[in-house]
């Protein structure tokens, strides 16, 4: 069997009057910029898409580093296993600068050879980021404190409420006045770190049963926006705890629900999903280090999505395509992902015949007691 490389090349040789097999000519038409990379990081061949990508000949890319191409040598991520980096800083051939996921996956029958596809980020702002990156501007950050220390004080107000309400005799009643005094309890615990978005320091993580916090926060949902939407559950049951902080956790899965429900007019469908994912990594600093990121949190609807011209901008605060919105929830959400390590992506996705919004987190795991 020829090495892929020598097939990329008769590819670009054959005569105009041949057919290529079909995957060979798929790889050569890929607007996904691809690179063949042996085990050393020696660049071995390229699509079209890459040489458009670097500015460079085929002739000239194969031979370099990666490192030199892209300016990560992909340091420390073991040759025979799939991974996932994503919003890396990439420094190109001739000073240029982008931010791009990266992604690859090994050649089982060339040990240590892989295939490495470059996916620019679409726009200023990516849709996933890696943690740490808080992606808010500093006007941004000040109106957000101002509206939280205003928020707080009609809160106090409910929480006396939900009190007096909570000495009455019906343990229905007392259960809801519960409900309510701890989500209020919750909020403003959020909103004291909503004070100042630009505030870095760590949330303190410990292991949380993420279907612990999913079933609380459809409790909520349902008790309010979410009454009457159809909500799905699919789990894996056999997850292991993820590392995380409760609240935020709570507080990102009722954005993102009441984002669906608002998507679908309460009148579509929702589905949260939860898997295990082996082999998902994101690099960290430089590109010498790996988190890995194994457990995904969907959030599902069949809404129509984003505006083209929006989806790029999903994240940002106050960016919504919603007549009425304000942009502060999907804001919060990348926030408080990214500050418990993990990553969120936004994504149109056909399931079930027709095309879905899914919001995607990419979770730590817990370290094994």
């Amino acid at each position: 069997m020829d090495a892929p490389g020598g097939r990329l090349t008769r590819l670009r040789a054959r005569p105009q009057e041949a057919r290529p097999a079909p995957a060979e000519a798929l790889v050569a038409a890929l607007p996904t910029p691809l690179l063949l990379l042996d085990g050393a990081g020696t660049i071995l061949d390229g699509n079209a898409a890459a040489e458009a990508f670097l500015n460079l000949s085929r002739q000239v890319v194969i031979g370099m580093g990666v490192e030199e191409a892209i300016g990560h040598a992909l340091r420390g991520v073991p040759t025979d296993t799939p991974f996932v980096a994503y919003d890396l800083p990439l420094a190109l051939p001739g000073g240029r600068r982008v931010r791009a996921d990266l992604m690859a996956g090994p050649l089982p029958e060339w040990p240590g050879w892989r295939v490495l596809t470059i996916h620019p980020l679409p726009g200023a702002v990516p849709l996933a980021r890696a943690a740490g990156q808080s992606g808010v501007a500093p006007g941004a950050a000040g109106v957000a404190a101002v509206l939280a220390h205003e928020i707080k004080n009609p809160l106090s107000g409910i929480r006396g409420a939900a009190q007096l309400l909570e000495r009455d005799d019906d343990p229905d009643g007392a259960a809801l006045t519960r409900l309510i005094r701890e989500e209020v309890d919750r909020v403003a615990a959020l909103l004291d770190r909503m004070e100042d978005l630009s505030d870095t320091r760590p949330l303190a993580l410990a292991p949380q049963n993420i279907h612990a916090v999913l079933d609380h926060a459809l409790t909520v949902a349902r008790q309010g926006f979410a009454r009457d939407a159809q909500i799905r559950e699919v789990y894996d049951p056999s997850l292991p705890p993820v590392l995380g902080h409760r609240d935020s956790l709570v507080q990102v899965v009722i954005n993102l629900l009441k984002n669906a429900v608002e998507a679908t007019d309460g009148r579509g469908t929702i589905m949260l999903t939860t898997a295990y994912r082996h082999g998902l990594h994101m690099l960290t600093g430089n590109g010498a280090g790996r988190r890995p990121l194994p457990i995904e949190l969907c959030v599902v609807d069949d809404g129509p999505g984003a505006p083209p011209g929006v989806a790029a901008h999903l994240f940002d605060p106050f960016v919504s395509s919603k007549a009425a919105g304000k942009g502060l929830g999907l804001a919060v959400v990348h926030k408080l992902v990214a500050d418990m390590g993990g990553l969120i992506d936004y994504a149109r996705e056909p399931r079930d015949g027709r095309e879905h919004t899914v919001f995607r987190l990419m979770l730590p795991r817990a370290a094994r007691s």
